[in-house]
């Protein structure tokens, strides 16, 4: 079952981004590969590849929650995720705008700020 779990959290990261595997392999896989597989396994295998919410609505939730945790490398990192699964600029934008009523205005600013790194990654890779 563990290695079932594991190849369906490969194939939903694959479909966020098909370089996803490959930077969570990178980024954690060579100081704990077990933090890496269960990411892979429990996220993306059990929770991201339930039914009953697409990827961009998941996608919007987790930003609202890392926003509010001012969690900036892992919202940087899902800001690229709903990018790529259908998120608009300015749907990010308003998420994080959302979370200053909730999280208060300095996780909303942190937030607006990981998001400003993230657009200017893509403009310059676009470039």
């Amino acid at each position: 079952m563990t290695q079932d779990r594991y190849q369906q959290g490969l194939e939903k990261l694959k479909e966020i981004d098909p370089k996803f595997p490959e930077l969570i392999a990178k980024n954690l896989g060579s100081v704990s590969p077990d933090l890496a597989r269960y990411i892979t396994e429990f996220a993306y295998g059990d929770v991201y590849s339930r039914p009953g919410l697409d990827l961009k609505i998941r996608e919007i939730a987790t930003i609202a929650a890392l926003t509010a945790l001012a969690s900036t490398h892992s919202l940087k990192v899902h800001i690229n995720n709903a990018l790529s699964v259908g998120c608009t600029r300015q749907e990010i934008t308003e998420i994080i705008i959302q979370m200053a009523l909730y999280a208060g205005f300095p996780a909303a600013v942190n937030g607006v700020l990981a998001a400003k790194e993230v657009f200017a990654e893509c403009d310059n890779i676009k470039e």
